[in-house]
């Protein structure tokens, strides 16, 4: 069997980490199988904003010639393009920031630097990863369909294997309802635990970096970097393991395509020896979904004033929309709004506590046509309540397209949730298959 077949660019985070560590490959051999990668599959795919091939094979002849600084040493990630990169345009697809070079790195990039990473390029976004302009990105497993948003890119590269792991975002959805359309891994943390600082705001108190890999294990090396909360322990089998399926109040919202992936999912646990059971949020539940507009909306008003008031017409409607809250949104109706969150996620950490996670779908159903990211009802309550969720890949609609489903948990167990999920994925027979 000649090496061609089983090219680099094939491997998982972990499986090039380890070859690397032994010396079996160098970083810019890696380096160079993602290139070429990208080159056949980008033209139509249309993942990448900025991508310098011959950047990338400087910076990991660099990293070769360094001693290794851990795991993430000399592994291609990509970064979405609305969080910054001293070395990279970050344009945030918006006509105004059309070659925007920032002087700094985002405080989660120069994390990635720091630990030997090879930042490999910029990925195609949602403009300012809020509204606006769509992402130009298809699906890697029907290009005439949306890869979901606004964390496009990042979610198609890394379920294309273009690179094995990807920075992305979440407000609404956007990292979980891409994961699902892709059929890629993704983790979308507890707020707040990975620092912010250099990627564009929208809402301050929804906004969270998270990031898209091929394998929960390939989550937690970016676990580690960024110290997410909680010790973890190995959870070798599901065997006595207690979880709940929670269709949420947004259930009216699915495909069947979903709620099959879900009865599923649920089923295959039981069959493996652990308890599921359903769970029925409390009825203030019902108002999150609502609550969370009133907050992304009153928050990005802030966010988007000053570019509102500095290109005026020239930028797009919709951040002027925010700007002038055309929504018509008051004072009183955000103060409620905050204290409903506060209150549901008091509520859902105690109801949580007694499963070692909650199942959920992760999107309404298959990836939509054309190039609308999708409906991110499935996620909002869950960013708003600021628990971490996992997207676990593995089952198909009827298009032959990924369908995801969603595991969570109470605030600040992510490591937890992450050793739960290492254990739950081999069950759902994740998707392996790249054309």
């Amino acid at each position: 069997m000649s090496a061609d077949a089983h090219p680099l660019w094939r491997l998982t985070a972990s499986e090039a980490s380890a070859r690397l560590q032994a010396g079996l490959i160098t970083s810019e051999a890696l380096a160079r199988s993602c290139l070429a990668r990208v080159a056949d599959r980008d033209p139509a795919l249309k993942a990448w904003a900025y991508l310098d091939a011959d950047h990338v094979i400087r910076a990991a002849r660099e990293l070769d010639k360094q001693p290794r600084r851990g795991p993430l040493h000399g592994l291609p990630v990509a970064v979405k393009d609305m969080i910054d990169t001293a070395d990279m345009p970050t344009c945030h697809n918006s006509p105004q920031f059309e070659g925007h070079r920032p002087s700094l790195d985002a405080a989660a990039v120069m994390a990635l630097r720091a630990a030997g990473a090879l930042v490999f390029g910029k990925t195609e976004t949602t403009e300012f990863a809020a509204a606006g302009r769509n992402a130009p990105t298809g699906n890697p497993h029907d290009p005439s369909r949306t890869s979901g948003g606004s964390s496009a890119g990042s979610a198609a590269a890394v379920a294309d294997s273009h690179v094995p792991l990807a920075l992305g975002t979440q407000t609404g959805g956007s990292l979980i309802r891409p994961a699902s359309f892709c059929g890629a891994y993704a983790l979308k943390p507890s707020w707040s635990t990975v620092c912010r600082e250099g990627a564009k705001i929208y809402s301050v108190t929804l906004d969270t970096i998270g990031w898209y890999a091929r394998s929960v294990a390939d989550l937690d090396l970016l676990a580690d970097l960024y110290g997410l909360p909680g010790t973890p322990a190995p959870v070798p089998t599901v065997k006595g393991l207690r979880f709940a399926v929670c269709r949420s109040p947004e259930w009216d919202w699915t495909e069947p395509e979903s709620r099959e992936a879900l009865a599923e999912a649920a089923g295959r646990l039981a069959a493996a020896g652990a308890e599921v059971v359903d769970l029925d949020l409390p009825e203030r539940f019902d108002g999150l979904t609502p609550a969370h507009k009133r907050i992304l909306y009153g928050e990005g008003r802030t966010a988007f004033l000053p570019l509102a008031l500095r290109f005026g017409d020239a930028l797009h409607d919709d951040f002027r929309n925010r700007a002038e809250n055309r929504e018509g949104f008051t004072p009183e109706e955000l103060v409620a709004a905050y204290d409903l969150a506060a209150l549901c996620r008091i509520e859902f950490d105690a109801l949580a506590r007694g499963f070692d996670g909650v199942l959920t779908p992760s999107a309404p159903g298959e990836a939509v046509p054309d190039r609308h990211p999708g409906n991110p009802v499935m996620n909002q309550i869950w960013t708003l309540l600021h628990v971490p969720v996992i997207n676990l890949p593995g089952f198909k609609g009827p298009n032959g397209l990924p369908v995801g489903v969603s595991l969570t948990g109470p605030r600040l167990t992510d490591r937890r949730l992450l050793a739960v999920a290492v254990a739950v994925a081999p069950l759902l027979l994740p998707q392996t298959d790249v054309p």
